[in-house]
Parts: structure tokens; sequence; C-alpha cells
């Protein structure tokens, strides 16, 4: 399973080096030599779910390229490892996985995505997990902070987050985050315990009886006092346990408060992972939550919510201190009935007639 592991950490690393120095024609042979001819390949809102590596190429990655030749990509977190507790490939010893999340940097030249372009750089913060199957890529779920990249460009698609929010997301304080060789498996083991007790602890809630109180978690227990939560666009980075609790869990938990909804059936489950003392998981369009209460404005619908998130948590000692949280707000929004792909071309069109749009 470590040869394994080291193997397909290997194929990943080594494809993200070479399209760090390819030109934008040599990209197609480095993703077909790296990716399974029926690739499933899905990105964050509105570019979602791509089939089949021609379809990768030229839906994702050239359009990418197009606006931003000169994109390097400088990863925070880089780790991998075989989710034996998988259902689908049980039989097969797991599935194989190799995760990571850090920045895409370049200088935005052309439109993407109906965002002008800037001239200027422009960080992406991404966040991403892969499948492998034979040493090659057969699932990838990547997240691309695009309200970001709309911050960037000077537009507001979701009202100033009550986290830290401008600049870049802090890498790892320890900058040992880049796992290229073999972890210790005890190490690892404790770091995947760690995670999910602390995820138990959060289904203790119940939202008609707990409201905005959150001991009933007990969160004390996994998360290290100095702990560092970095939220996405529209949430933003919390620096203290506090922050975390007053800028996101109650605003969260007063929208989409159920803890224990089934999600039999639904949506993809990242692998949890864990290599020395860090850990990964994620969902991804996985049943979540009823729309149970206002949030960023928006009432409460009723409707039961999927969700797209991705968690990468770093443990130092015995309690969790840093967890990189990309979500994509831009589909949880839609969901809600709320475009913000459509307020964007709403912005451009008022800053065209000289309107103020804030």
């Amino acid at each position: 399973m470590n040869q394994l592991n080291q193997a397909n950490k290997e194929a990943v690393w080594d494809l993200w080096q070479r399209l760090n120095y390819a030109t934008s024609d040599q990209v197609p042979d480095l993703l077909r030599a790296a990716l399974h001819d029926d690739v499933n390949w899905n990105v964050s809102a509105p570019i979602d779910q791509i089939m089949g590596v021609d379809a990768v190429i030229a839906d994702f990655w050239l359009p990418l390229l197009d606006s931003f030749p000169d994109l390097k990509r400088a990863p925070y977190v880089f780790m991998g490892g075989i989710d034996e507790s998988s259902q689908l490939y049980a039989t097969a010893g797991g599935e194989e996985w190799v995760s990571g999340c850090g920045y895409l940097t370049g200088t935005f030249v052309k439109d993407w995505l109906g965002i002008p372009a800037t001239h200027k750089k422009t960080n992406i913060f991404f966040g991403v997990f892969y499948v492998l199957r034979e040493g090659k890529v057969a699932e990838t779920y990547l997240q691309l902070d695009i309200l970001a990249v709309m911050r960037q460009a000077g537009y507001q698609a979701l009202p100033p987050a009550p986290g830290a929010e401008g600049g870049k997301i802090p890498a790892p304080l320890a900058k040992d985050g880049i796992l290229l060789t073999e972890q210790d498996a005890l190490e690892s083991r404790k770091s995947v315990q760690l995670v999910q007790a602390m995820g138990k602890g959060m289904r203790r809630y119940v939202r008609s009886r707990d409201g905005g109180d959150l001991r009933s978690m007990e969160q004390d227990k996994y998360w290290h006092p100095d702990m560092k939560w970095y939220g996405p666009s529209g949430i933003g980075a919390c620096f203290s346990k506090e922050e975390y609790e007053d800028f996101h869990q109650r605003p969260w938990l007063e929208g989409f408060g159920d803890r224990n909804i089934s999600r039999e059936g639904s949506g993809r489950r990242m692998g949890r992972i864990g290599e020395g003392p860090y850990c990964a998981g994620g969902i991804w369009d996985t049943a979540y939550s009823h729309h149970n209460g206002a949030y960023v404005g928006m009432p409460a619908s009723g409707k039961l919510l999927t969700l797209r998130d991705f968690d990468w948590w770093k443990r130092e000692g015995e309690y969790l201190i840093e967890n990189w949280v990309p979500i994509d707000m831009i589909d949880l929004f839609r969901q809600m009935d709320v475009d913000l792909m459509e307020r964007l071309r709403q912005q451009i069109e008022a800053r065209k007639r000289g309107a103020e749009w804030l």
C-alpha cells in the first residue's frame, strides 16, 4: 500500500511540475499521458462536470491557459493515501487518492468565465482530490475560488466576508505540508482518528435544541487554542476559535444546521486519508442539510441542499491547529436560487453605465 501511494504521488507531482513549465501546445500530450481517456473531471460551478480527456483539454485547460498563459501551481499541502473503507473498491484494496491545495497564479490577460481580464497577476486558490487507477487519474474533484478571482477583478458577488478576505490564504505555519516521502503510519492514524473524533463531536449538535449554543459539540477537546481556519470567499479566514465560532459556525448552523442527514446514494465522498500530521477529506454533491434559516441575507427555503466541501487539517500533538476549507459557494447559492454569475454580469453592465453597483 505504501509503495502504491508513493507511486501515485510521484505521478501527480510529476504532472504538476511538467504543467508548470509546459507551453500550451505541450499540455494536451501531458494530460493524455496522465489521465484515463474517460476521466470523470469535476470543477467548481459554473464549470461542473466534464467527461473524457479530450473534453477536459478543450473545455477546461486550454481556456484556462488562454486566460492565464503563465499559470504556475504553488501547492501548500500535498499528500496521498489508500481509503480502505471505500465500498466501491473494497475488493481491490481500497481507493487510491492523491490530494492537495494551494495556489494557481498567473497574469489575467483574457476574460475567463465572464470575469473581465485585469492584465495583472491573479491568485486562484485551489483544492483537489484525484482518484488514481493503474497509475493514471480516473476521477478529479477540483475546487477553485472563482469568487476570489472576481474580487481581484473588482467585483463582489457576495457581501464582504465576516472573516479575513483579500490577499492570499496563509500556507502551513510550519511549512511542512508537501509530503513527498513516506510518512509514519502511527502518526497518520492519529491524524485521521482525531479528525473522526472531531466530526463525531460536531454531529452531537441539534439545531432545534442548541440554537447558537455550540457547547454540545465539545470542540475544545479537538482544536488547539491557537487554531486557524481558512475558509472560502464569502466566509473568509478565522484566526482564533472565537472568530471561527462567530464568523463561520454560528451563521452556518443557523442556515444549514442539520447534522445527521442520510447521505446514502448521494454525491461522492472523498477518501478520508491521513499522512503524518495531515488529514484530508471532503464531499461532492452530497446531501448535506436543509436550508433551515437565513444565510448571507437569503431567507430559509427549506430545500435539501448538497455541498461541495473539502478539508485539509494539520494536527499538532493532540489538537488540530490549521484547517484549509474550500467550499463551492457558487453551487451552494444557486441551489438557493441565487445566481452569483448573473450578479457578476449585472455588476459589469452597471459599471459600463457608470452606475454604483455595491
